[in-house]
């Protein structure tokens, strides 16, 4: 496997709004540019989900994070700093596109997060990778991009890619080498919606 024309092959997908079925370090994940609707639309499609749900995201650091969420939580900082596995928050106030208007085109703006990843109350979940690949990956092309589970709505999360579905894989413009899966844990990462006010609740443990 060469990691560099992997991640080269990666990157050029995401960037001409391509979707990638890729190996995150939880579950198997598809994934394209967060700040283009009509690839988040792709993958709505891909799953058979309805588009009023939001996306998790991976970003790579805080400060990319701080670029799309009016105002970081201070529990949220502090969380991320002592966290040792994979831990997906869920931030208020998303700097999102708007929702277009029926017949219009969605507005793509590299500086705002799809509407069509952030939920219905502007909160949007967001994850920094703890796999070396992701987070080079997601660092080098810039914005955070989508990490939804590699299965159809309603059916397994596959933990391994061989027990992603032919349908999943055939959808993708672009599959990461499975090699790379080793640096998964396998497991659906925990889930925190943290408050302006500091309030915590925890969504899957």
């Amino acid at each position: 496997m060469d990691i560099k024309e992997t991640m080269e092959k990666t990157l050029a997908a995401l960037r001409s709004g391509g979707v990638i079925l890729y190996p995150t370090d939880t579950v198997w994940g598809l994934g394209c540019d967060a700040a283009d609707p009509e690839a988040v639309a792709r993958i709505f499609s891909i799953k058979r989900r309805d588009d009023s749900k939001s996306l998790v995201l991976l970003a790579s650091d805080m400060d990319m994070i701080a670029r799309y969420i009016r105002t970081i939580p201070e529990m949220a900082v502090e969380l991320v700093e002592v966290n040792d596995k994979p831990m997906t928050i869920i931030y208020p106030g998303a700097i999102s596109s708007p929702r277009p208007a029926e017949g219009c085109l969605p507005v793509k703006d590299k500086s705002m997060l799809a509407y069509n990843t952030v939920a219905e109350d502007g909160t949007v979940g967001i994850r920094i990778p703890m796999m070396d690949f992701c987070r080079e990956m997601v660092k080098r092309f810039g914005r955070p991009i989508v990490s939804t589970s590699a299965n159809i709505s309603g059916e397994p999360t596959p933990h391994g890619y061989g027990e992603i579905s032919r349908e999943i894989r055939e959808a993708a413009d672009y599959i990461v080498d499975p090699a790379l899966e080793a640096g998964a844990t396998g497991k659906s990462s925990s889930i925190i919606k943290i408050g302006l006010d500091a309030t915590v609740e925890i969504i899957r443990k």
